[in-house]
């Protein structure tokens, strides 16, 4: 592990043990991307934002913290695209659809139930989205963030710039408790990103220091991380790594 990714997991440690202890979140949290008490009101935050209200498209992790902000957009008729978990298949999206749903919006936005109902997508088959809602486990004021390690944010989200659907115009944003909001430098390296605004329960933060990068960086993948996830390994087959 080099130094910037040591100084990274310092401040996952540092706000999961902080948002546990100061009753943000509950014990089962700790190394996951946190599902905070107060998503609902995070998610009726977002919703009053003149930028929720224009988009017609949403892409969101499957983290059951953005499970109120999927539940949101479903109810406001927006189309979710939301990442298979690990991004493990070969079409790495689902597409959840409020005009065909045959289940309730708060099963269809679950794991569980996305998996059931929606059509799973490659990039090629999808939108330009309007707002992408990232878990995070810490984000500063800048918009610098982090997730829990793995990854998978930055890779759907560089994959996405890639194919033109993450755009200058899309807007990022981070929904968290006022305890993942650190005052600390978030370290950044080239695949990393920043949001556009953090959403707590109790207020939205707009983050003046946009950062995406040009697309996949892959001297930052490993040869295991490609195999593992299927639509990066067809690239690097392809010869477009």
């Amino acid at each position: 592990m080099n130094d910037i990714d040591q100084a990274k997991q310092a401040l996952r440690e540092k706000v999961w043990r902080r948002l546990i202890d100061g009753g943000g979140a509950p014990a089962d949290s700790y190394g996951k991307i946190p599902g905070f008490y107060g998503t609902e009101n995070t998610a009726e935050m977002l919703a009053g934002q003149d930028f929720w209200q224009r988009a017609t498209t949403v892409k969101a992790n499957p983290d059951w913290a953005q499970l109120a902000v999927r539940v949101r957009a479903l109810k406001d008729g927006k189309r979710v695209y939301m990442a298979v978990p690990r991004m493990a298949s070969l079409e790495p999206f689902y597409l959840l659809d409020p005009e065909s749903l045959p289940l309730p919006p708060e099963e269809a936005a679950e794991k569980k139930g996305a998996a059931q109902v929606a059509r799973r997508l490659g990039v090629e088959s999808m939108e330009p989205i309007d707002v992408v809602v990232c878990g995070s486990v810490a984000v500063n004021r800048s918009g610098a963030r982090i997730g829990k390690g793995a990854g998978y944010s930055d890779l759907e989200v560089a994959l996405l710039i890639e194919a033109g659907l993450v755009t200058d115009q899309t807007v990022i944003v981070a929904p968290v408790h006022a305890l993942q909001v650190v005052e600390e430098d978030i370290p950044e390296t080239e695949h990393d990103f920043s949001v556009d605004y953090i959403v707590t329960p109790d207020e939205v933060i707009p983050c003046g220091n946009r950062r995406r990068p040009r697309g996949l960086v892959w001297s930052d993948l490993t040869a295991e991380k490609i195999e593992a996830i299927p639509v990066l390994a067809q690239q690097q087959r392809q010869g477009r790594a």
